[in-house]
């Protein structure tokens, strides 16, 4: 895994990346976004679950980057329409990932689908459908 040098410093100036700590690298099968350990992430301190909102965050920053990264350097950055999270088990105080793929994309609207995970892809935390302009 090796960062993503086209996108990384466009997400380097994202404050809330820098904040929550969300970091874009690429794999053998593309982009893939990483939350890092973070324990003011936490919103459940019970069990030690990242706050939904943190996830979500999460979901939507990799579908905008992942949409940015199909549409090629010259591309206007996509604007969000809606997004809808799946929440399928607590995302604990480890590293999350997530990936997206396009689904749909059409010459104004792109749908986008992502899924994440912490230790074991074939276990989803959560996942989201976005919808995005792309126009």
């Amino acid at each position: 895994m090796k960062p993503h040098l086209r996108l990384s410093p466009l997400n380097d100036s994202i404050p809330y990346a820098d904040f929550v700590g969300l970091t874009l690298y690429e794999d053998t099968q593309g982009l893939l976004t990483v939350l890092k350990e973070n324990r003011d992430n936490i919103g459940n301190e019970i069990i030690g679950a990242v706050h939904g909102g943190v996830v979500a965050g999460l979901m939507e920053h990799a579908a905008s980057f992942h949409l940015l990264d199909a549409l090629g350097e010259e591309a206007v950055p996509p604007r969000i329409i809606n997004i809808s999270v799946d929440y399928l088990r607590p995302a604990l105080h480890h590293a999350t990932y997530a990936r997206a793929q396009i689904i749909k994309q059409g010459k104004r609207i792109a749908n986008v689908r992502v899924t994440a995970w912490q230790k074991d892809e074939n276990r989803p935390v959560a996942t989201a459908r976005a919808h995005f302009f792309v126009a």
